[in-house]
């Protein structure tokens, strides 16, 4: 099977969110399963020059944007057996990051007519899935069913798209489809691309891909509502048939414990009393703390944005100090929040650390060294930090939501069973209990680790998923 993964960004060439995580890790995982899967992406200003220098040009051509003809290089770059293509067009990729341009519209049109234009020119391989990947790539299903319908190379293709978070739909006027897209104005219609007084891109994927998933099965059943839908929750009902929820894994060879170059000690399953122990002391002389080995760390890395759930963290902060625990927070945003945050940070200089900004040595050492993890989400797509710090054997706490729900089996004290610590409203002093149960656990030794143990035994590869996305493709396939 030969499966075309199409995609904004993927690890380790450009990265804003879990995206970029799942655009590599999940293809390594299907390539170990003998599918012929390559990724393909832009080839962005930001991609450090050991790989741009690595890279191959294989072709240049002509891509239609609207009335234009832009050029359109395409380069290859073997990144440690995975195939990856680079869609190079300086005009719209040689910028600082990935996002945020006033002519993102513009820029995500030609994508995705490039990655169309782009298989003609990759030899013998005629993909029998393309998968997509977010609204960037929301306009590849109509092209494939609209435009390049007789295009031989796609004579044995199907489309599957992937929503990592519905609240991101490319969203533009109506003049963008014959101004860029090269589409007429009959797909202005409720039955096609039309949102509001809009065209969105999301909406064009879900309405022209023969699958549609998402990253956990609960966010699945939360976007057909109305609180999750993002106004499409009618539009995801009625397609709900060929709607599904697959969970997201982690790359096992990158988040180990026993590997990651990034910590004070090593550790894995047999000593990791020992390496969390060396690994907290670390954390605390590196955020300015006491060491104190008895004392719980409840530690945060996580974008400072309103839907990771820092409202209901900033109403109970002083109750959360008082439970005598150390604070760690690793992550930037929002200015109210990080002025929140710097201010704990100043006045309880002993209790609370903070580092804005990000790193990946610091998160590794937080997943290693901290005790409890928390994300109070509002929404959560999947989540990939309370994956990871179960693999690291710290506890997740989190909001009953997305994949948060579907990953962490809350702690049942009677019957020893579960991975972490959940609660189930978004409301601020519920977290505040489940909290306060998880700091009364903590002083349990023989129960927490017990509860440890179980984490880091929790299978969160992509072994699994890959599973069912074989099994998605092989489908659409047979039909």
């Amino acid at each position: 099977m030969k499966v075309l993964f199409v995609s904004a960004e993927a690890e380790p060439f450009a990265k804003t969110g879990g995206l970029a995580d799942v655009a590599y890790a999940l293809p390594k995982a299907l390539k170990a399963k003998g599918v012929d899967v390559r990724v393909i992406m832009p080839k962005y200003g930001s991609i450090a020059p050991n790989f741009t220098s690595k890279m191959s040009q294989l072709s240049s051509f002509g891509v239609s944007v609207g009335w234009r003809n832009q050029y359109c290089g395409l380069e290859y770059l073997n990144y440690e057996g995975l195939p990856f293509y680079f869609i190079d067009n300086e005009y719209y990729f040689k910028r600082p990051g990935c996002y945020g341009y006033f002519d993102d519209g513009e820029r995500f049109s030609f994508f995705c007519r490039a990655v169309m234009e782009s298989v003609k020119h990759m030899g013998d391989f005629e993909p029998d899935v393309i998968h997509c990947n977010d609204w960037h790539t929301g306009i590849i299903p109509v092209y494939l069913r609209d435009v390049y319908y007789n295009a031989p190379e796609f004579s044995n293709s199907h489309v599957v798209f992937t929503i990592h978070n519905l609240k991101y739909q490319g969203i533009y006027s109506p003049a963008i489809l014959e101004e860029l897209l090269g589409l007429n104005m009959g797909y202005y219609s409720d039955e096609k691309l039309k949102f509001g007084d809009c065209v969105s891109f999301v909406k064009a994927a879900i309405v022209y891909a023969d699958k549609v998933t998402t990253v956990s099965e609960t966010y699945a059943e939360e976007i057909q509502g109305s609180l999750a839908g993002e106004g499409l929750d009618g539009l995801l009902r009625e397609k709900s048939y060929k709607l599904c929820g697959i969970v997201n894994g982690i790359d096992c060879d990158r988040y180990n414990p026993a590997t990651d170059p990034n910590l004070a000690m090593n550790y894995s399953k047999k000593n990791y009393l020992m390496g969390k122990a060396a690994n907290k002391a670390a954390l605390q002389r590196e955020m300015g703390l006491p060491e104190e080995p008895d004392k719980p760390i409840i530690a945060i890395v996580t974008r400072l944005v309103r839907q990771k759930g820092l409202d209901l963290i900033t109403c109970v902060m002083e109750q959360i100090l008082n439970l005598d625990v150390q604070f760690v927070l690793l992550g930037s945003g929002d200015s109210d929040y990080q002025d929140f945050f710097e201010y704990y940070a100043s006045a309880y200089p002993g209790k609370v650390g903070v580092r804005i900004g990000f790193s990946d040595a610091l998160a590794s050492l937080i997943y290693a060294g901290a005790d409890i993890f928390l994300m109070p989400s509002q929404f959560e797509p999947c989540g990939i930090s309370q994956l990871i710090s179960m693999r690291y054997g710290t506890l997740p706490l989190v909001r009953e939501t997305g994949g948060l729900k579907d990953t962490v089996e809350p702690y049942n004290k009677y019957t020893g069973e579960g991975n972490g610590f959940s609660f189930k409203n978004y409301n601020a002093h519920e977290m505040l209990e489940i909290i306060r149960f998880a700091v009364e656990t903590y002083k349990d030794e023989k129960a927490w680790k017990r509860l440890m143990k179980t984490a880091m035994n929790t299978d969160n590869s992509w072994d699994a998923s890959a599973e069912k996305y074989i099994a998605l493709y092989e489908e659409m396939c047979e039909k």
